[in-house]
């Protein structure tokens, strides 16, 4: 039997600082579903979601109450919905994303991962028109979020994939015009994508995944920011070092409360249990921002010489931290620079001291990639293709996820300023110092090879 003395331990310690699990996320695979016939494969989708969720909500409410600590989000992870379109048309795309969509309001989560195309080598049917129904399905749901992966370390970069979903990503901004191109924060383009993240927009069930499981990702930027500032009253002259060690040992407790939550609320709904995902995950509230952690440790401008640097530290405590908490680590794990989701790092833009060069040069050493940034709405295809193949060079090369999440904001200008609310925050448009240039390399396609040390058999 599991001890929880010093989970509960931990649970005294941190519920001064509001620690939250800021997801559980309950996996599930859709494959059986498939079905020629495109009324039968959508009922049977909505089925089997609503069979396999319909306790979740209500479980991991109780498993919160039951610890003392809040469970932000419930969410589902899906099996890629591109091995289901195979024998379908875009048409039934659509019509599976609403389909999709009605099983999240039935079950009551908030957002669904796995609208998904796997295209590093290449494209099946399935999956282009997968891709390509992405305007009309993401426009037409709420709650559905889609992801494609054209890059590993191992397969190289699919280039046809990126222009093509660069397109499209413009073709989303434009069909969600209404919301100011909301829908494009729904649409996330990875390298080396991980099969077992629980955060959106690119939760997913790999192929290598059981039936169902509960993935956990833990948060906790406000507690981690907390514990450096006692340490700071404590020794304002603290070394990199001493910082590191004291982010370790909070990015353990905060792990060590997700473990236990993922657990109890697995074994209540009688499924296995997965991964924590050991994510600073910001939000726009003030308080619980990564940007807030770098000013902490002595940057006053968030985007000076030296950043880099400090999301390197800050990636590395938290994932020495929380690895030894936990039995299972997965999904992205570690520090997140969402841009409209983090208070600090949405001023900086709108300060001008993070641009976007600096912001990848930062992804280099952060856990995901260029993550929810605003650009001109007349940001073209081949711009935001570059943007991702730059990207996917970096986590190619490095063997790393990265990925982009980019929003072209219908009209907008750079300097303009949105808000969408809620978790999704807002901030100031942005764009490359050097925005064309680059439309006969985009768009020469084929394929870039993996790196010579993806040979690593």
């Amino acid at each position: 039997m599991r001890s929880t003395s010093d989970l509960s331990a931990t649970l005294r310690m941190i519920g001064e600082e509001n620690l939250d699990v800021r997801t559980v996320t309950l996996g599930v695979n859709l494959n059986v579903c498939a079905d020629s016939d495109p009324k039968k494969m959508t009922e049977a989708v909505y089925e089997r979601i609503c069979r396999n969720a319909e306790k979740l909500v209500k479980t991991a409410d109780e498993v919160g109450a039951q610890y003392g600590v809040e469970i932000v989000n419930k969410r589902l992870a899906i099996s890629p919905a591109s091995i289901l379109l195979e024998r379908h048309d875009h048409a039934t795309a659509v019509e599976l994303a609403k389909a999709l969509d009605r099983a999240c309001e039935t079950v009551g989560i908030n957002l669904l991962g796995g609208f998904t195309a796997l295209v590093q080598k290449g494209m099946t049917r399935g999956e282009r028109i997968l891709i390509e129904s992405l305007p009309a399905a993401l426009a037409a749901t709420k709650h559905v979020c889609a992801s494609v992966n054209i890059g590993t370390t191992k397969a190289g970069i699919n280039v046809d994939a990126v222009y093509l979903v660069a397109k499209q990503i413009v073709e989303v901004a434009q069909a969600t015009k209404a919301d100011n191109g909301f829908g494009a924060a729904k649409l996330v383009v990875f390298a080396n994508q991980p099969e077992d993240n629980p955060f959106m927009a690119g939760a997913l069930l790999g192929p290598g995944e059981p039936e169902t499981v509960i993935n956990v990702g833990v948060s906790g930027p406000g507690v981690v920011k907390r514990a450096l500032d006692r340490l700071f009253a404590r020794k304002p002259n603290a070394t990199f070092d001493e910082i590191a060690e004291e982010v370790k040992h909070t990015a353990y407790r905060v792990t060590r409360v997700g473990e236990l939550v993922g657990h109890e609320v697995a074994a209540r709904l009688g499924v296995r249990f997965g991964v924590v995902d050991l994510a600073l995950a910001p939000t726009p509230k003030v308080g619980d921002s990564v940007g807030e952690i770098y000013q902490a440790m002595g940057l006053s401008k968030i985007g000076a010489p030296g950043t880099t640097a400090a999301v390197m530290m800050l990636n590395d405590a938290v994932k020495k931290g929380g690895s030894f908490a936990s039995v299972a680590v997965g999904g992205l794990s570690g520090a997140f620079i969402p841009v409209m989701e983090d208070h600090a790092l949405s001023q900086a833009v709108t300060d001008g001291t993070l641009t976007l060069e600096k912001l990848e040069a930062m992804t280099a050493v952060c856990s995901v990639g260029l993550d929810m940034i605003m650009l001109p709405g007349d940001t073209t295809p081949e711009t935001i293709a570059g943007i991702i193949l730059d990207e996917a060079a970096i986590g190619v090369t490095n063997r790393k996820t990265t990925a982009v999440r980019v929003i072209p904001v219908p009209g907008a200008k750079v300097g303009d300023t949105f808000d969408f609310g809620g978790l999704f925050g807002g901030g100031t448009v942005t764009a490359p110092v050097c925005q064309d240039g680059n439309e006969m390399f985009v768009r020469r396609g084929g394929h870039i090879p993996a790196p010579i040390h993806s040979l690593s058999n």
